[in-house]
């Protein structure tokens, strides 16, 4: 035991520095004192007894033990604590776990998102209340909970994923601690309803401090019966209600419910084949919001935006060396902000690592303006057997093996994407010349099949499976026209009378427009009204149709009065009332972009009046009767009166401005490369008084939005009189070739890539004109 001697001159210095470094306080129970100075120094135990092990020293001799307290004990005598060690209550050593695993309410739920696709399920919904913290509930149609296993349930390093610690060089699922569930009834009042399927009903249990409990005093503990569903909903609620100064912590609810989003996000994006919800409890519209049919690509769109989704590439690798294999999503260089959004998932689990962050964001320092910074989403597959999953206590780390290799062969995989689009970004292509010579690259390429596959090998003796060719799909909806890529070639005079009609597809041309870039970052929605619009149009999603459009093949505009086009999906023809479709893709458009549209500037700026006034000229001309007739200057007056005053509501939502002076500016921008027909903009203008309420924040941004979307609906043109008709203007000539062109390169490949076809499209828009298999019936070919 060290001991040391003071000397004379030592002791007040001694006496100080010991008193300097404890001065409040009390000596705590299970503790030794040792009592100094000016009496004989002896041992004694908190409540005064003298043990028998601890011996007495004389004066001025202080025993001092490592790692011991010094404090003033109650009556004023000084003290020398010395700690015994001892060990912790079971019920001290569970909330210290549950508080390291467990550290906010978004940990709480990433535990509860994995349990919940370990058990197959195929749609998760979580309702929050007051940032997690209040209620965090999680309801799944996964495999279900078997009623024998409830009672041990929360018991800690209780799992079925592992029976042993080398079954985590092969684990292949997100838990493998059994610690979960634990934690959080250490933690908060936890509530468990699970159904497997071949239970008949559905059995309820409440839990805390990792045991049952009766949902109230003086009910049984034991499970109960209860009506529900296949799978589990678990329900946290009361979070760090034992633990204070945790719950102090978190400065706001709608801060904590923005990262839940975040996590739901980004496993909804991942999972495939898993539909996510997420909404606060009580509000009827979805913050999050993804069918379980939608691909990477749409999930990113639908949570991070079609400014991201538009820019997306889309890479893959693979290396056997290192036993891994990468896929994933990045922008390209046309999309930066400030600040990387980089999801990351290794063996299919969201982790974080700033080494493979950093290395990727150096891919892009040559691609992006200074301080941009890109989207991420990567995917690591790795021999679970070169990873260690088991390093952190919330598992957002994990090592493995030939790490920097691995994200060298990414880098690189990324950099040659990035230097491709950055290539065809740059340099621009022209018409080839009468005489010009081929490529060497074009002239070795390889003959390939129909479907797009292996160049065909040249022997008479292989064999092909038979098709039946009433399924044959007669198409490769890959391939592109060769009209497209042609450009318009300004035509003389004698070539404008001798030009068929028909040729219009050739010649036809996207309209010669000019854009600038505005450095503006996207701002989130959060307004209940437009995500209960956005709930809408999920809701009344057609199914089948929705699936045709994402697979069409566009066969070619039939009717440009009627707005009439066909298009093949499968084996079936069908006729689609293009009207109808770009409405309710351009109105769809407004909700997902809402707050974050482009603008189409007018230079210089129109007179507002002016253009209601020829509007209700317009309107006036087609008055039927007396009863309908109005005057102009009342109706012009009232409208830009209504429009005047909502100037600033209309620029921050539609990037419609409109001048102090009463000048129109801006109009929104919905579709980039298409300028909706200006000849509709007046009777749209006008139409904003009338027929926008502007009573109800819902109705107010449905109807406005509805207009908008009018508005940009390709307009109805003449028909034709002949395949040569020369007596049709120039104008209408014009104002036909843009919208074919239009039509066939902007919408039709929109709608495939965006639109959610509505029951009422289907009922009113689409029409099936012939199927393969009928026809082969008719012609009694089958």
């Amino acid at each position: 035991m060290p001991t040391r001697n003071c000397s004379t001159w030592e002791r007040s210095t001694w006496e100080r520095s010991i008193w300097e470094r404890l001065s409040n306080g009390f000596a705590p129970s299970g503790h030794v004192a040792v009592n100094t100075w000016d009496e004989p120094v002896h041992v004694t135990t908190r409540d005064g007894s003298s043990p028998s092990s601890r011996p007495a020293f004389g004066n001025w001799r202080l025993a001092l033990y490592l790692n011991t307290f010094c404090s003033v004990s109650p009556s004023g005598s000084r003290a020398i604590i010395i700690a015994h060690g001892f060990a912790l209550s079971p019920k001290v050593v569970n909330k210290i776990a549950a508080g390291e695993i467990i550290v906010a309410p978004v940990h709480a739920l990433k535990e509860l998102i994995e349990n919940a696709v370990d058990a197959g399920s195929t749609s998760l919904e979580v309702l929050v209340k007051e940032g997690g913290l209040k209620l965090l509930q999680i309801t799944d149609n996964g495999s279900g909970i078997q009623k024998d296993d409830l009672p041990i349930l929360c018991e800690r390093h209780t799992t079925s994923k592992i029976t042993s610690f080398e079954d985590l060089t092969s684990i292949a699922t997100y838990g493998f601690r059994g610690e979960a569930l634990a934690s959080i009834s250490h933690i908060a009042h936890l509530s468990v309803t699970t159904k497997t399927k071949d239970s008949a009903v559905a059995w309820r249990a409440h839990f805390l401090d990792g045991n049952l409990v009766p949902a109230k005093p003086g009910q049984s503990a034991e499970p109960k019966k209860v009506a529900g569903r296949d799978g589990t909903q678990i329900s946290v609620e009361d979070l760090f209600f034992n633990i204070p100064t945790r719950r102090r912590a978190f400065r706001s609810p709608s801060e904590e419910y923005n990262k839940i989003i975040d996590m739901v996000g980004r496993y909804a994006i991942h999972c495939q084949g898993v539909a996510f919800s997420c909404k606060k409890q009580g509000e009827s519209g979805t913050s999050v919001s993804v069918q379980a049919s939608a691909s990477t690509t749409d999930r990113v769109r639908q949570i991070y935006g079609s400014s991201v989704g538009n820019e997306l590439i889309e890479f893959a690798t693979s290396d056997d060396r290192w036993a891994f294999k990468a896929d994933g999503l990045v922008t390209n260089a046309n999309y930066h902000i400030k600040k990387t959004t980089f999801l990351l998932f290794i063996n299919h689990r969201c982790v974080e690592s700033t080494t493979i962050r950093k290395a990727i964001e150096q891919v892009y320092a040559t691609f992006l303006p200074k301080n941009g910074r890109p989207f991420i989403y990567l995917s690591l597959e790795i021999d679970p057997a070169r990873v260690d999953v088991n390093v952190h206590p919330t598992k957002r780390e994990v090592h493995f093996l030939n790490e920097d290799e691995i994200i060298q062969v990414v880098c690189e995989q990324i950099r040659t994407k990035l230097a491709e689009i950055d290539t065809s970004r740059t340099f621009m292509t022209q018409t080839l010349l009468p005489g010009a010579q081929w490529t060497d690259a074009a002239s070795k390429s390889a003959v390939q099949d129909g479907d797009g596959g292996p160049p065909l090998a040249a022997t008479s003796g292989s064999s092909r499976p038979r098709r039946n060719s009433k399924n044959l799909v007669r198409t490769d909806t890959s391939l592109r026209k060769i009209t497209s890529m042609f450009t318009a070639v300004p035509a003389t005079d004698q070539d404008e009378n001798n030009t068929a009609a028909g040729d219009d597809d050739v010649l036809a041309a996207p309209e010669n427009i000019q854009y600038a870039t505005v450095d503006k970052e996207s701002t989130v929605c959060r307004l209940s009204s437009i995500k209960e619009l956005r709930a809408a149009v999920r809701d009344d999603m057609h199914h089948d149709l929705t699936e045709v459009f994402a697979g069409h093949t566009f066969v070619g505009i039939v009717d440009e009065q009627r707005r009439l086009a066909a298009v093949q999906g499968g084996v079936k023809l069908y006729l689609i009332d293009y009207g109808f479709a770009c409405f309710e893709y351009c109105y769809q458009i407004g909700l997902t972009d809402f707050g974050n549209f482009g603008s189409i500037r007018f230079s210089p700026p129109l007179d507002l009046k002016e253009l209601l006034r020829i509007a209700a000229r317009q309107e006036k001309a087609e008055v039927q009767s007396p009863e309908e007739d109005f005057e102009v200057e009342h109706v012009v007056r009232r409208v830009a009166e209504q429009l005047m005053e909502r100037r600033e509501m209309l620029l921050e939502y539609f990037s419609l401005e409109i001048t102090p002076t009463g000048e129109l500016r801006t109009m929104p921008l919905l579709i980039k490369g298409y300028t909706p027909p200006l000849v509709k903009l007046p009777r749209f203008l006008l139409r904003l008084g009338p027929y926008v309420d502007w009573t109800s924040e819902t109705a107010c941004f449905e109807t406005f939005l509805k207009e908008l979307a009018s508005f940009y609906v390709p307009e109805k043109l003449p028909p034709r009189k002949g395949r040569a008709d020369s007596s049709e203007n120039a104008e209408v000539t014009t104002r036909r070739k843009n919208i074919r062109w239009a039509i066939e390169h902007i919408f039709f490949p929109a709608f495939k890539a965006r639109l959610v076809a509505t029951k009422p499209l289907m009922k009113g828009g689409v029409l099936e004109v012939a199927d393969l298999k009928g026809l082969y019936r008719v012609f009694e070919r089958c």
